[in-house]
């Protein structure tokens, strides 16, 4: 029964971090973005090509917060599929960022990046070697410890999130002339 519960848990989590995820990438929440579509598609097939401000300088900021976006999303698909070989695992990252970009391309939604791409898909790569440290420290107790822990962050985020939202959907509006 115990175990069950933490399933579901773990199922309630990783909805809601997919929710949050589809908001962030796609809608850019939660800040406000009264067109969600300028009518441009843009697409860009080199890496890190537009990664670099007009001084040639790295922005690092953009791709650190598109790794680190992802990193739950290798977590979550160890926990709900441990049994799965690596590349198993790896292969729905790569199906969920791509299908990402391809809706950010028919809808233009913001610029389709294969730079993208690639931090996500290396973020849930860190996430699957994050969960098989932490199996490797706590073995079976693996999921409960990383359900609670995802539970505190995602009631933080969450709230983080709503109040954002809040601020630039009502407060900002307001504010504005």
């Amino acid at each position: 029964m115990k175990s069950e519960k933490r399933n579901t848990l773990t199922i309630t989590l990783f909805v809601v971090y997919l929710l949050l995820l589809i908001g962030i990438v796609l809608f850019k929440l939660p800040f406000y973005s009264p067109v969600i579509s300028d009518g441009i598609r843009v697409i860009n097939l080199i890496p890190f090509q537009g990664s670099f401000d007009e001084n040639g300088t790295l922005i690092l900021r953009e791709i650190i917060q598109n790794t680190l976006l992802f990193i739950p999303l290798g977590i979550y698909i160890c926990m709900l599929k441990s049994k799965w070989p690596f590349m198993k695992k790896v292969l729905p990252i790569v199906g969920l960022t791509l299908s990402f970009e391809m809706i950010q391309f028919i809808f233009a939604m913001g610029i389709t990046d294969i730079t993208d791409v690639l931090d996500n898909t290396l973020g849930g790569v860190i996430g699957i070697g994050i969960y098989t440290l932490l199996f490797k420290i706590f073995k079976n107790r693996t999921v409960k410890v990383v359900n609670i822990l995802a539970l505190v962050v995602t009631v933080c985020v969450v709230v983080r999130f709503a109040q954002l939202f809040y601020l630039s959907h009502f407060v900002m509006r307001r504010l504005r002339p």
